[in-house]
C-alpha cells in the first residue's frame, strides 16, 4: 500500500502533478481539436518537466534527485546562485572574503575617481582581537609632493630601476585576457609604475602598451626555453635585453599554491599561447613543482647571477612564499659563500593568489605575507645584507594602510594583483578558473574579453594607483614622516586581547645587524640557521 501511495507523497507529488496535467491536456486537446494549438505550449512545458522527472528517477549520480525528482533542481539552482546572493544581500560591509565589500567598493571608487569617504564613524570593532592601527603624530608633516619611489639594484647591478612603492603583481597572460593585460600595462605606463608579467611570459599585449615590465621566469621557463623544457639562455637574453623590461624575477613559489606545479591541458594550448610560451601545440604545458636549472642554494645564486648578466646588468631577484625557515636561511648562506646577492626578493604570502589552487594548499600551506616579509627582512639584517637587497611584499594588498603596514615590518615596496583586478572591474565572482569571468578580466573567451573596454580601464588602473598613493601620502604625513621608508614597527599596534595591546615592535622583534653570523639564540632563527646548508636545501640534522 505504501508503494502505491508513493506518487502522492511530498517527495514525488510534483512529478505526479506534471504527469497528470500533461495527460489531461493531451486528452482535452484530442477531444477538442479546436483548442489543441492553444494547449500545445503548456503540453510541451509539463511534458518536458515530466521527462525531466523520469530522468531524475533513473539517473544514479545524485541521490537527492532520485528521491526528489524535479523539485531537487531548485536546490541546485539556489546553490549555484548562493555566492551572489550572499555577496549582494547578506554580507556586511566588512565580512566578505577574500576581500570585503568595503575594500572592493573603495577600489572601485578610487578607480572611477569618485568620493571614497565614509560617514558616521568606523564600522570596525576596535576592541576585537586582532584590530590594528597606525599611530599619528601631534606634529604632522606637510604632504609630500613626490611620488614615492625606491631604487632597486645592488652593487653588482649595472642598470638600477627606480620603482614605485606600489606596482602590479604577477598575473600571466593566459590567466588574464588580452584586454586585461593591455589595460594594466597601459595604466602602469601612464602612472609610472611596474607591471609583473607572471610566469606565462612576456606577451605581445605587454609589449604593445610599453609600460615598465618585471619579467617573471617560472619553472617552465616560458618564453626562454628549449622544446624539452630546459632553460634557453640565448632566448632569455633576447627578451631580457629589451628596454621595456626593467627587472628579471625568478619565481621559486607563489602564495596561492607554494610547492605545487601546474598543467595547462593540451586542449587549451592555442597557437598564440604556444608561440608566447615556447611550448608545442597538442601537448600539455607543464610548470614543474621545482626548477631544472639548479638544485641547490649555491646553484640558485649562480643562476640569478646568470640572469643579471644575460639581461645586461638589470636588477635580478626572486619571488617566493616562505616555507621551511632553514631553506631560506640556506639561500642566505649561499649568498655569503658565493658572494652573489640578488638585487631584490619578493615575498608572497599564503593569503595571496589570483590563480586557482587546491583548497588545502590555498588555506593551509605557506607562511602568511607579514610573517614572511619580517622573516626575510630579519634574515638579511642578520647576515649584514639588508642594505643591498630590496624586499617587495605581495599578498592581499589593496589599500594605503596595507602598504604602510607591510613597509613598517620590512618591505621596501608592495605589489597588488587583486586590487588592480578590481580596478579593471572584477566583481569577485570567484570564477577565474572556469573561463567564464563575467567582466572579461580572467578569461580567454574573446566574446567575454571584449566586454573589457581598454581605453576606459587604462584610466581606472591609473586612477586607482594614484589615489592609493595619495592616501599613503596622507597617512605618512599624519604620522609625522616624509617617506614610507621611514616607517618602523613602533608606528603600528595590534590588540591581542580585549585588555592587551602590543606594538608591532613587540610582535615582530628585530635581529641585530650580523646576529646570524655571530650565532643567534633567537628561537625563530637559531635552530633553522644551524640546520641550513649552502650546498643543499635539505636540513643538516
Amino acid at each position: 500500500m505504501e508503494t502505491l501511495l508513493l506518487p502522492f507523497s511530498p517527495r514525488f507529488i510534483i512529478l505526479t502533478i506534471c504527469a497528470v496535467v500533461t495527460a489531461l491536456l493531451i486528452g482535452i486537446g484530442i477531444a477538442d481539436r479546436k483548442i489543441f494549438d492553444i494547449l500545445l505550449i503548456p503540453i510541451c512545458i509539463f511534458g518536458a518537466l515530466t521527462l525531466l522527472g523520469v530522468r531524475d528517477l533513473m539517473q544514479k549520480g545524485h541521490a537527492v534527485l532520485r528521491n526528489y525528482p524535479i523539485s531537487a533542481h531548485i536546490r541546485f539552482l539556489l546553490e549555484e546562485i548562493r555566492p551572489e546572493m550572499r555577496q549582494y544581500f547578506f554580507e556586511s560591509e566588512k565580512d566578505g572574503m577574500p576581500f570585503s565589500r568595503d575594500i572592493r567598493a573603495l577600489v572601485y571608487q578610487r578607480a572611477k575617481m569618485q568620493l571614497d569617504k565614509r560617514p558616521f564613524g568606523t564600522q570596525e570593532d576596535v576592541y576585537r582581537d586582532g584590530y590594528e592601527w597606525m599611530h599619528h603624530s601631534v606634529s604632522p608633516k606637510a604632504h609630500a609632493e613626490e611620488k614615492f619611489r625606491v631604487t632597486i639594484g645592488g652593487p653588482d647591478c649595472a642598470k638600477p630601476y627606480s620603482a614605485s612603492v606600489f606596482n602590479i603583481s604577477a598575473m600571466s597572460f593566459g590567466a588574464l585576457s588580452p584586454n586585461a593585460v593591455r589595460a594594466l600595462n597601459a595604466g602602469a605606463k601612464k602612472g609610472g609604475f611596474a607591471h609583473d608579467t607572471g610566469e606565462g611570459g612576456f606577451s605581445p599585449y605587454h609589449a604593445e602598451m610599453g609600460g615598465d615590465i618585471i619579467w617573471e621566469i617560472g619553472s617552465g621557463y616560458f618564453g626562454c626555453r628549449h622544446l624539452d623544457g630546459s632553460f634557453d639562455p640565448e632566448a632569455f637574453a633576447r627578451v631580457a635585453s629589451q628596454d621595456q623590461i626593467k627587472m628579471v624575477e625568478l619565481k621559486i613559489s607563489q602564495g596561492a599554491k607554494p610547492g605545487h606545479g601546474g598543467v595547462l591541458p593540451a586542449a587549451k594550448v592555442s597557437e598564440e599561447i604556444s608561440k608566447i610560451r615556447g611550448v608545442t601545440m597538442g601537448e600539455d604545458c607543464i610548470s614543474p613543482a621545482s626548477h631544472r636549472a639548479f638544485s641547490t642554494p649555491v646553484g640558485m645564486m649562480q643562476f640569478i647571477a646568470e640572469m643579471r648578466k644575460l639581461s645586461g646588468g638589470k636588477p635580478a631577484g626572486f619571488k617566493l612564499c616562505i616555507g621551511h625557515p632553514w631553506e631560506f636561511l640556506a639561500i642566505c648562506k649561499a649568498m655569503l659563500e658565493t658572494g652573489i646577492y640578488p638585487d631584490f626578493i619578493v615575498v608572497d604570502g599564503n593569503e595571496g593568489g589570483t590563480g586557482a589552487a587546491p583548497l588545502e594548499f590555498m588555506d593551509h600551506l605557506g607562511m602568511p605575507m607579514r610573517e614572511g616579509v619580517n622573516f626575510v627582512h630579519n634574515a638579511l639584517v642578520g647576515i649584514n645584507a639588508r642594505d643591498r637587497i630590496k624586499i617587495g611584499a605581495s599578498g592581499k594588498i589593496a589599500t594605503a594602510f596595507d602598504l604602510a603596514r607591510a613597509m613598517a615590518i620590512g618591505a621596501d615596496w608592495c605589489n597588488s594583483a587583486r586590487g588592480f583586478m578590481f580596478s579593471l572591474g572584477c566583481i569577485q565572482s570567484l570564477s577565474c578558473h572556469t573561463d567564464r569571468c563575467p567582466t572579461g578580466v580572467a578569461t580567454q573567451d574573446p566574446t567575454r574579453a571584449r566586454a573589457l573596454y581598454v581605453p576606459l580601464k587604462i584610466d581606472r588602473v591609473h586612477n586607482y594607483h594614484r589615489a592609493t598613493l595619495h592616501s599613503l601620502t596622507e597617512l605618512i604625513a599624519a604620522a609625522g614622516l616624509t617617506h614610507p621608508q621611514e616607517l618602523r614597527p613602533v608606528h603600528f599596534s595590534q590588540r591581542t586581547s580585549t585588555t592587551r595591546v602590543q606594538s608591532f615592535a613587540q610582535l615582530y622583534p628585530a635581529l641585530r645587524p650580523g646576529e646570524l653570523l655571530e650565532g643567534t639564540e633567537d628561537p625563530r632563527f637559531g635552530d633553522a640557521w644551524r640546520m641550513a646548508r649552502a650546498d643543499s636545501f635539505q636540513p643538516a640534522l
